[in-house]
């Protein structure tokens, strides 16, 4: 078994596809219109489906935002700093919700942003050894 994809409902296709793409620097991989359904889908990531899990992004064309309720958390993206991935998603209009620095108690640096429907998306910093 593998992890496919994480699906997010989004408001404006463009503007999260822009947030995705320009801010987090993922690829638009694929994307398609349901004329039908009335939705298009937008499969964004780092790297292709095929060995990758990436986000798929549903815009119902009847829909410009969601209530992102209670249960969902976040998604989690690793960078080689956090502190420096904090500067540079800010400067490419990114909205930092929590800086850089130690979680709640513990130790593991992390930091927070938020994408344009609300999502939270954690940054954490690879990890160099066992904990």
């Amino acid at each position: 078994m593998r992890l496919l994809h994480t699906m997010l409902r989004v408001g404006n296709l463009d503007r999260s596809i822009d947030f995705y793409t320009g801010v987090l620097g993922m690829k638009l991989l694929r994307q398609k219109d349901y004329p039908d359904g009335k939705f298009t889908l937008a499969f964004v990531g780092y790297g292709d489906e095929t060995g990758n899990t990436v986000i798929e992004l549903t815009y119902n064309w009847d829909t410009d935002s969601y209530d992102t309720g209670d249960g969902f958390g976040h998604i989690a993206i690793e960078v080689d700093d956090v502190y420096t991935a904090v500067d540079e998603l800010r400067s490419r209009g990114g909205k930092v919700i929590r800086e850089a620095g130690p979680m709640n108690a513990g130790t593991t640096i992390l930091a927070f942003i938020e994408d344009p429907d609300g999502y939270q998306i954690e940054l954490l910093g690879k990890k160099t050894g066992k904990g």
